[in-house]
């Protein structure tokens, strides 16, 4: 209090004690000390737990507003939030240094994800990307890849052609997952698979190149099952049986190459998501693909999916069990109305 230059002697002081004595200085009025602490205060770096400390002292004074701007946001600025995680998210996905990319898809996915987490503050304005956003990236990836396709169909037969087309297609069908990977996280999922499974003319394009160029893409298939398999995505059985549909013919063709290509697939993963995806149909759908799938395998091997665990529960389904469905809805009904009677 009777320091000539009380700001001076403030320099290199704990933030922890500079909140001591502003706490001293606002309970005896001493003007001067509670404008020398919060100049500090506004001008030094915090750590993240000095931070949560700033502001929970801070909130209980007066005339902070310019020590609280490093941590809070205008109403405008809140307000364009989907503009801003938009941007960012296109930038990623333009990004021409791969391994700059990679990083930042990583970092993006990381805060998303503790940011859904976390228990900081007040929910309502958090800074988020809307399903909208994520939905008109999904849209232009899909052009991308159609457009990718279409040229791999009348490619030069030189490896350096070869490797640009293959590069490009890996890198917008990489775009997708990352896409897909974060509606997922945020429950966003289900529209997806809609639109997923009619993508006729990009499954078609799809058939029509070598499994060299086109394999990335199918992961976007396996993805979608591994989420239906875990329940996290939850559509109709027309749904699901036009995914199938659409896209299990090609996840059979480059199963091969997703393993070989591809360190980070998880090929139990697939094969378990893909079962339990096939198994949510009704039976004789299951009967078709199962069947189907058989006969594949034999020839395919190790080049398939191996989903014998899907094709015993429906042979114990089908054939074992012979669960009567009409039946039994009569039992039960029955039963009911004993026990209303009663």
């Amino acid at each position: 209090m009777y320091c000539d230059d009380l700001k001076r002697r403030l320099v290199d002081k704990e933030v922890s004690k500079v909140l001591g004595l502003l706490k001293v200085s606002a309970a005896i009025t001493f003007d001067a000390g509670i404008t020398a602490c919060l100049e500090n205060l506004e001008s030094v770096p915090w750590s993240e737990e000095e931070e949560e400390k700033v502001i929970s002292q801070l909130q209980l004074h007066d005339s902070v507003s310019e020590v609280l701007k490093r941590v809070s946001a205008e109403p405008s600025t809140s307000s364009r939030a989907d503009d801003i995680f938009l941007n960012l998210l296109i930038v990623v996905l333009q990004a021409k240094d791969d391994k700059a990319r990679r990083e930042m898809k990583a970092l993006i996915s990381h805060l998303l994800r503790e940011d859904a987490s976390s228990n900081y503050g007040n929910h309502i304005n958090r800074l988020d990307v809307s399903k909208d956003a994520l939905y008109h990236l999904c849209h232009g990836c899909f052009s991308s890849l159609v457009l990718c396709l279409s040229e791999a169909m009348c490619v030069d037969e030189s490896k350096q052609d070869r490797g640009i087309l293959t590069s490009e297609i890996s890198r917008e069908a990489d775009n997708m997952q990352w896409i897909v990977d974060i509606l997922l996280h945020k429950t966003m999922g289900d529209e997806f698979v809609t639109l997923w499974a009619d993508q006729k003319e990009l499954a078609n394009l799809h058939s029509k190149i070598p499994t060299m160029y086109r394999h990335e893409i199918s992961r976007i298939t396996s993805q979608l099952c591994i989420a239906i398999g875990r329940g996290r995505i939850l559509v109709p059985k027309d749904i699901r049986y036009s995914l199938l549909s659409t896209w299990l013919e090609a996840l059979y063709d480059d199963f091969g190459w997703m393993r070989r290509a591809s360190r980070s697939m998880d090929k139990k993963l697939v094969e378990d998501g893909l079962g339990q995806t096939i198994l949510t149909l009704p039976l004789l759908q299951q009967q078709a693909i199962l069947i189907n799938w058989f006969h594949r395998f034999l020839n395919k091997g190790d080049g398939c999916p191996n989903i014998q665990k899907a094709f015993e529960v429906w042979w114990r389904r089908a054939f074992i069990r012979q669960y009567v469905a009409e039946s039994q809805l009569q039992i039960t009904v029955c039963d009911i109305q004993i026990e209303t009677f009663q």
